[in-house]
């Protein structure tokens, strides 16, 4: 039977870690986190979980903070977890059957529901979310990308997608939506302008504008009620913010 891992890159993840950890526990490998400078016991709830737990703090962005978790990885195969996601009893089926098939030239996705303000989101460009988080260590890595990192895909290589769900428990407060879309949009812009993207502010009005007809109209965000709303609304919001940032960053200082 070949073996399996699920990796984890973690930073002030105290409060979410226990109950991803105790979703896969007993049924992995081995567990590998990888903390960016944790200040609230994020390293020793990993170690008490029977986690194998590992420093990096020069933050590199997220692909290759990924891709450097991945090198402490032992496993014939690596399943990706964030913290506040937790496996389903029939994913983990899924996923067991996945790695004891063993089939080559194979990534596996698996869909996940997310729960936002306390609402589980069915609509508005949210789920279905099929995300690739399972594949034979030895055959691909995440990408270089600063942020919104995804795994390559090798050529030849097939996507197999997974029943059950990935239950993601992400944002919890206005507060922390804001906080990390502006942390994407600054890490979004700075990667844009090192390839000599640039923007306007009229993309930034354009793009937003966009965004919030597609999620809300077009993806049946409505049907999401007044969360779907709300989602649409900050999802526009951020948008603007990630151009009106690269803008910044690339205009003519004067």
């Amino acid at each position: 039977m070949p073996t399996l891992a699920v990796a984890l890159i973690v930073k002030n993840e105290a409060q979410e870690l226990p109950f991803c950890l105790n979703s896969v526990k007993d049924w992995v490998d081995e567990m590998i986190v990888l903390d960016s400078g944790s200040t609230d016991g994020t390293q020793a709830i990993a170690q008490s979980y029977g986690a194998k737990v590992y420093s990096n703090t020069h933050w590199p962005g997220f692909g290759k903070q990924r891709q450097l978790a991945q090198t402490y990885i032992k496993s014939d195969y690596v399943l990706w977890l964030d913290a506040d996601e937790r496996v389903t009893p029939e994913l983990k089926a899924q996923i067991q059957a996945a790695v004891a098939s063993d089939e080559s030239h194979t990534l596996y996705q698996i869909n996940r529901l997310s729960e936002v303000f306390g609402k589980k989101i069915h609509h508005s460009g949210w789920y279905p979310d099929y995300v690739t988080r399972l594949y034979r260590t030895k055959d691909t890595q995440y990408d270089d990308s600063l942020v919104h990192e995804s795994v390559v895909v090798p050529a030849g290589f097939k996507l197999k997608k997974l029943d059950g769900h990935l239950l993601h428990y992400t944002y919890k407060t206005l507060h922390q939506y804001l906080n990390k879309s502006a942390s994407y949009a600054q890490a979004w812009a700075e990667q844009r302008a090192a390839k000599g993207k640039k923007a306007s502010l009229w993309d930034a009005c354009s793009h937003a504008f966009a965004r919030f007809i597609r999620m809300y109209l077009l993806k049946r965000g409505f049907m999401d009620g007044k969360h779907g709303f709300l989602l649409a609304v900050l999802s526009a919001h951020s948008v603007f913010v990630k151009y009106a940032e690269l803008w910044i960053k690339t205009s003519t200082k004067r």
